[in-house]
């Protein structure tokens, strides 16, 4: 039981996260803040946070469990504006999507401090961003990410295991380096594609006459080109080394699909699309179990 979660950003992932340990009885409390008032004010009426913090700072004061759920890019503005009261019992989270800048700010910003910070990637969301869209549900059978620096405080660094898994998360550790590199691959770039190709469909001459005739396979294929574009925008540029990786990797593999059609080898092209299919009709997604942690 914590006494008191600041939630810095109340959208959908810290809203959510707020109601989660409402919900599991694990927060007496719950101060938010976020830049428009009238956000911290909905969030309120809707009972996702008891009190709206006037500033960042003051969401801090007094919390025994701060999350930062803020975009990515704002993260070191963010703790420089807390970091006076930052206390080394308290546990402080976030939520990014990319976790070497979040480290390498946290580390600069907080200094001897930095102990209490946990960096966490909760692999959930939705197409839709917003307080209004906040879930109690949206952490529950997923997994969560956590990337402690060499100086976190290991019985924080616990806690912060047992607060996600107490609200359904499994909960994976692994370094930062290593994080952004799978997620470059198994997200990142999936999205950056997303972008691409809708556009590319939706700005031809002919793009809305195509739109019109698009199916499922159309619709659940381009379903994250929906995505938060601020989000995204800070996410493809600060692991951008690693997506473009990424990016080099699949345009290999798009320019040998392409070499086998310009020649017209049935063949070779079948074979390229059967190893494709073999290896996707092989692969489970993941399916953690609530509250389990490895």
């Amino acid at each position: 039981m914590f006494n008191q979660l600041g939630v810095i950003g109340c959208g959908l992932m810290g809203g959510s996260f707020a109601l989660a340990l409402k919900r599991a009885g694990l927060v007496k409390r719950v101060v938010g803040y976020s830049k428009s008032p009238s956000t911290t004010e909905r969030a309120k009426k809707l009972g996702v946070i008891d009190t709206a913090a006037e500033s960042a700072l003051l969401a801090v004061s007094g919390s025994d469990l701060v999350l930062l759920a803020v975009p990515v890019a704002a993260t070191e503005a963010t703790l420089k504006a807390v970091r006076h009261l930052i206390e080394p019992d308290v546990l402080f989270m976030d939520v990014g999507s990319t976790k070497r800048d979040v480290v390498d700010a946290a580390r600069r910003v907080l200094k001897d401090k930095v102990g209490c910070f946990v960096p966490a990637h909760p692999i959930a969301g939705k197409e839709v961003a917003g307080i209004e869209h906040a879930d109690a549900q949206l952490y529950a059978g997923r997994q969560v990410i956590l990337t402690p620096l060499v100086q976190t405080d290991p019985v924080l660094l616990q806690k912060a295991t047992d607060v996600w898994a107490a609200i359904g998360c499994q909960v994976l550790k692994m370094s930062a380096e290593n994080h952004d590199a799978a997620f470059a691959a198994v997200s990142h770039l999936p999205h950056l594609l997303a972008f691409a190709y809708f556009s590319s469909v939706a700005k031809q001459p002919a793009g809305r006459d195509f739109l019109s005739l698009a199916g499922p396979g159309f619709r659940d294929f381009t379903r994250i080109a929906a995505g938060d574009p601020v989000m995204w925008r800070d996410v493809l540029i600060s692991n951008r080394e690693e997506i473009l990786k990424q990016s080099q990797r699949f345009r290999h593999t798009l320019d040998a699909l392409e070499h086998v059609m310009k020649l017209g080898n049935h063949e070779a092209l079948e074979d390229l699309i059967r190893s494709a299919s073999d290896m996707r009709a092989g692969w489970q997604m993941s399916n953690p179990k609530p509250g389990g942690t490895r």
